[in-house]
């Protein structure tokens, strides 16, 4: 498998649901881990997720679908979706960390406010350049990357506008 983001194309949502699950039952049987209804069901639940996620709204998600499922599960889950690159976990400060799906994802970086910690996503090709030339330079097979970017909010709707 490899690390980072997929870049490949896909049909639709269903393609992008149904590669996750074959990958993460191969990684399963890799591993010698059973596959079990609440790890699918945590698999699938990711992968309708949008954007960015902490797993207390994936916690809340899987509950209504799956009553039975305990919050241990919903982790150790994650960590197995972590080692199988089907997520990619994001630690904002100290104690935020967020989560998002590998596959269909497209290479973006982020931007968060001090003040509200609003969450912002955007790609810029120059970084891709600086990526691709630090690693032509130093001759270095780059796999990925993550850039963060913290700083205030300048918009009136943040609730914690520093004035």
């Amino acid at each position: 498998m490899s690390s980072g983001y997929n870049r490949m194309k896909f049909q639709n949502s269903s393609d992008i649901k149904q590669l996750a699950e074959e990958r993460f039952l191969a990684f399963l049987k890799e591993q010698g881990a059973r596959k079990t209804p609440e790890r699918m069901a945590t698999l699938r639940c990711v992968y309708e997720m949008v954007g960015h996620f902490e797993v207390d709204q994936l916690y809340a998600k899987l509950l209504k679908e799956s009553p039975g499922i305990s919050r241990a599960t919903v982790y150790n889950t994650l960590e197995l979706l972590l080692k199988a690159k089907l997520v990619m976990k994001l630690q904002f400060g100290e104690n935020r960390a967020y989560y998002e799906r590998t596959i269909g994802a497209k290479q973006h970086d982020h931007l968060i406010c001090n003040q509200c910690q609003q969450l912002l996503e955007f790609c810029d090709p120059g970084i891709q350049q600086i990526k691709d030339q630090m690693g032509e330079i130093l001759q270095f097979h780059i796999t990925h990357h993550t850039l963060i970017l913290y700083g205030d909010c300048k918009k009136k709707s943040c609730p914690n506008l520093m004035k």
